[in-house]
């Protein structure tokens, strides 16, 4: 009787032998691109054994099966903002659920939006100096009030409901029921007589309407103020990228070299192998676009800001700032809209910044360690 000899995943060295856990903590994702030199997949000890990859074959195989990896005890489960709603729902209700979401949401919904958003974007407009970061919080705040509830919602409750998310980890992960059960209930208020074109008023009859855009607003938050931020911060740097027909290209290198998701997560259904990687039964199945967005081997001089690499368009299963397959992020088509619409409504060939630090610091998203001093002038 012969056995195939199976090679053990290559893992980083840990500062306690037994876990990686103090260095996840401090500095993710320099044990993540120390981990990726080891090659395309490698085994990390966290408070449970995790298999990290970042090919595209591995993101196409753990985006799209379903079946095999699921989101339940997954990392998204650790915070309160994202677990629940469709982020939380596997099969076999998960299809459903997002058939019923998917409308509502959708680019053509949002195009609905357009003039709204470009109106809060117009006055929230700075003059003089400010601070990208602190400005793109309060504008996508804004933005994210129109869009979901058409205002409604008193903005002191929305900033008070965000406000955890851009703070240091335990922070964001803590539990809040009293915060959460005030936004529960000025949401179920918007529902009860949603302002035409909102995106409540398009899920006025969706059961869970609530829970949905309760995540919508958290999901949809830092992820996008974050990104707005680098995206001003680089702007400034390269003007011309301002230009008609030439944002979406930019925003796309903005969100390639800053995915505010860096990380996503499965948990294996049943014993699996991907892309030539054994996976047990209940270990948890890591994807780093983070990764997969620095990769040499995807993407030449990966560290380089060169908006040109996406005006031909965009690479499959090697470009993932949103996720993809069918958890590809509900909220794709309106973060979208508002980094665009923040950015049009800005003269970039006004924009010059200051002494700042956009390094990059990784907590539940990634954002800039700050401060961005610009001026608008």
């Amino acid at each position: 009787m012969t056995s195939t000899l199976v090679e053990p995943t290559p893992t980083p060295p840990a500062r306690n032998a037994a876990s990686h856990l103090w260095r996840w903590t401090r500095d993710p994702l320099g044990l993540l691109s120390e981990g990726a030199r080891l090659g395309p997949a490698f085994d990390i000890r966290l408070w449970r054994q995790a298999t990290v990859g970042y090919s595209p074959e591995w993101n196409q195989a753990v985006l799209t099966d379903l079946e095999t990896f699921r989101s339940r005890g997954s990392l998204s489960g650790i915070t309160p903002y994202l677990a629940a709603g469709i982020v939380s729902t596997d099969l076999p209700e998960h299809r459903p659920r997002r058939r019923a979401l998917n409308r509502p949401f959708s680019r053509p919904a949002m195009a609905t939006l357009a003039g709204r958003l470009r109106d809060v974007a117009d006055r929230a407009r700075p003059d003089g100096d400010f601070d990208a970061l602190a400005h793109a919080s309060a504008l996508i705040q804004r933005m994210l009030n129109a869009a979901l509830f058409g205002g409604r919602v008193d903005p002191a409750l929305v900033a008070a409901f965000l406000r955890p998310l851009t703070e240091p980890m335990p922070t964001p992960v803590l539990r809040r029921p009293w915060l959460f059960r005030r936004m529960n209930t000025a949401i179920a208020r918007t529902l009860a007589d949603p302002p035409t074109g909102s995106v409540a008023a398009a899920l006025v009859d969706v059961p869970g309407a609530v829970e949905e855009l309760r995540v919508a607003l958290a999901a949809g938050y830092d992820t996008t103020a974050h990104t707005l931020a680098w995206a001003l911060w680089r702007l400034a740097e390269q003007p011309d990228w301002g230009a008609p027909g030439l944002v979406e290209p930019f925003l796309d290198e903005v969100q390639r070299l800053y995915p505010s998701g860096w990380i996503g997560s499965r948990v294996a259904t049943v014993d699996a192998e991907v892309d030539g990687v054994p996976l047990p039964a209940g270990r948890l199945v890591l994807y780093s676009p983070y990764l997969t967005h620095r990769d040499p081997q995807l993407w030449p001089a990966p560290e380089r800001f060169r908006p040109q690499r996406f005006v031909d368009g965009r690479p499959v299963w090697s470009y993932l700032p949103f996720s993809a397959g069918p958890r590809t992020c509900l909220g794709a088509h309106l973060a979208r809209l508002m980094l665009a619409t923040a950015l049009e409504a800005t003269p970039a060939g006004r924009l010059t910044r200051g002494v700042g630090d956009d390094g990059i610091v990784a907590g539940i998203t990634l954002r800039p360690r700050g401060p961005l001093p610009m001026r608008l002038g």
